[in-house]
């Protein structure tokens, strides 16, 4: 998947069009992403424990990726993702409108 935990998307179809917030999580294997505030739904959650307290719940609910799209930091504008190399062999994420490179979420702390 192009997309990855930690970038900022913008959703692009369903209830939540327009709407832009960060991916937290990703489930490749059904090629949806989980963004915060987006998709939410009302669940029911049992209490477990003595810490948790149960009761109705907002949950953020998965949505397809095809229905999202990468916000890129330089142009500010929802993107399509392309890929180039460096003479290293090192694969980059592109944004497709302005060219410029996309944080690579997965080496930012090192």
């Amino acid at each position: 998947m192009k997309i990855k935990k930690g970038d900022q998307v913008e959703v692009l179809a369903g209830k939540d069009v327009g709407r832009r917030g960060e991916v937290m999580d990703v489930i490749p294997a059904k090629d949806r992403v989980i963004v915060d505030g987006i998709n939410v739904a009302k669940r029911h959650q049992a209490a477990t424990r003595a810490t948790m307290q149960g009761g109705i719940i907002d949950k953020d609910m998965p949505i397809h990726v095809s229905n999202v799209a990468i916000v890129c930091d330089s142009c500010g504008a929802a993107t399509r993702i392309g890929f180039r190399f460096d003479p290293d062999g090192a694969k980059f994420r592109v944004c497709r409108k302005c060219g410029a490179d996309l944080p690579d979420n997965d080496k930012r702390g090192a």
